[in-house]
């Protein structure tokens, strides 16, 4: 005899009664690794099994850097237009109207300004999220404004690249970003303002070819790819086998690319370190 037997049939239950495991309780890394969302959070979104740093956006990247989560958003409202009327499978401000009702944001990229470890810090930092962290007329305004106030306010400038490239319904518009910024970092440098550039995975296209690459201080989250095209293209290129490692952090550190690289808990102390080191001011504790 059976030691469980349903004593009435047709018993059912509503959807809402069901005790399944709440979606997103838990995280499955790129090597297999499953983590407790909370334990995740707690950690800066680093996989304590295996080290892995899950992309996160602005919004994280602001609660790590500025003192208690306090910062002041500029120009958070600036949108990017269509002069080109480009259409490919859906009307390019159709498209902006999607990611924008997705992700919460007006663009790829936001700028904060606060206290970090107790003295003001811009941070200008790209949200993969939002069409592949592409970079656009808005991603270039919003960097160059940023620089345009650390050189008022004489305050360092960080900033945070998570890109897929330059954006190709802005075409050529996007392209000249590449130069706008160059120039204004070149504003930075020449006033003697640190700038530090942060590169996440990925880090790649237009972004890497200007100003992802031109900080006083270049640096790294560990496992990154960076480059400009991405390894597939190099190989198919080419016609050679790539380096194990090609265009990760590691491998740009090891060849020069990059001054070191950091732990995402480690991130808030290092910055702060060589912007004392840079400014030849006391070491913050």
């Amino acid at each position: 005899m059976s030691w469980f037997k349903r004593k009435t049939k047709g018993i059912t239950t509503t959807t809402q009664e069901k005790k399944d495991t709440p979606k997103g309780l838990w995280y499955k890394s790129p090597t297999g690794k499953i983590v407790d969302t909370d334990e995740l959070e707690k950690n800066f979104y680093v996989s304590p099994e295996d080290g892995y740093h899950v992309r996160i956006g602005s919004k994280e990247y602001f609660e790590i850097l500025f003192d208690d989560n306090k910062f002041k958003e500029l120009d958070a409202n600036l949108e990017s237009k269509d002069p080109l009327k480009f259409i490919d499978t859906k009307k390019y401000p159709d498209r902006l109207k999607s990611a924008q009702e997705k992700t919460h944001l007006k663009d790829a990229i936001r700028v904060g300004v606060g206290k970090s470890k107790g003295k003001d810090l811009v941070v200008a930092c790209m949200d993969f999220a939002f069409i592949g962290g592409s970079m656009g007329s808005v991603v270039g305004e919003k960097i160059a404004r940023a620089a345009d106030y650390s050189l008022k306010k004489n305050i360092p400038l960080m900033v945070i690249s998570k890109s897929g490239g330059a954006r190709m319904m802005e075409a050529a518009l996007s392209l000249m970003q590449l130069a706008k910024t160059s120039v204004k970092l070149a504003q930075l440098a020449d006033a003697g303002i640190p700038y530090i550039s942060l590169c996440t995975d990925p880090t790649t296209g237009g972004t890497t070819a200007s100003f992802a690459m031109l900080g006083d201080i270049n640096i790294a989250e560990p496992g990154a790819l960076i480059g400009f095209a991405g390894p597939r293209v190099v190989k198919d290129t080419t016609g050679k086998d790539l380096p194990e490692g090609f265009q990760t952090s590691e491998f740009l550190l090891e060849h020069g690319f990059l001054d070191f690289i950091t732990l995402r808990k480690d991130l808030k102390n290092r910055v702060n370190q060589y912007l004392d080191l840079i400014l030849n001011q006391p070491l913050r504790a």
